[in-house]
């Protein structure tokens, strides 16, 4: 469990999701939720997704979501690499609802429209919504969206090969380090012997 910025970032429940984002007054910032919670991207390649990576020229949102390479955390060789992925259908709804402003190149703008919103702000935005949500003391940060997503697949029985290709990950020793395993599987696994 994370304290104070230290160790892993928490696993959340659904239960948690939902407070959490009920606890946003924003349609734009409950938007970027659901973007963590369906897609497990980092929060710095989320910030800077722009209108034509996920919405088509008719202004309707893609299949595809695109997660540009130069936004994207650096793989261990060095390399960025460009992550494609099939949108969830919640998250396609969400998107056909929200109203961006098709005349700034951003989905999730700064205030003046020029540029995209920050990380640094984007952290207040969470750590406020945690706190009214009542949930500060589970060391809930942005990145356990990541590791909810890839716990959540792994649960429900994706293969983790499948999991590193969804996630990018080159490696599946990285993807195991995000998957958190609860009582109950450790109980199962035994029970089936």
């Amino acid at each position: 469990m994370k304290n104070n910025r230290h160790g892993q970032a928490a696993v959340i429940s659904e239960s948690d999701y939902s407070k959490i984002r009920k606890q946003v007054r924003s349609q734009k910032y409950k938007l970027l939720i659901d973007f963590a919670w369906f897609t497990g991207e980092r929060i710095g390649a989320l910030s800077q997704i722009k209108i034509n990576d996920v919405y088509s020229l008719e202004r309707s949102p893609r299949r595809y979501i695109t997660f540009q390479a130069q936004t994207r955390k650096a793989s261990p060789d060095g390399k960025k690499r460009t992550r494609q992925l099939i949108m969830h259908s919640t998250l396609r709804e969400s998107l056909q609802s929200y109203k961006p402003n098709f005349d700034c190149d951003w989905v999730f703008p700064d205030r003046e429209g020029a540029n995209h919103i920050s990380v640094r702000w984007l952290d207040k935005v969470l750590r406020a919504a945690v706190e009214r949500a009542g949930l500060a003391a589970k060391g809930i940060s942005w990145h356990s969206f990541r590791r909810t997503f890839i716990t959540r697949l792994h649960k429900n029985g994706v293969g983790i090969y499948t999991i590193s290709k969804i996630v990018g990950h080159l490696d599946v020793r990285t993807t195991q380090k995000y998957i958190e395993l609860d009582e109950d599987q450790i109980e199962g696994a035994i029970e089936a012997l």
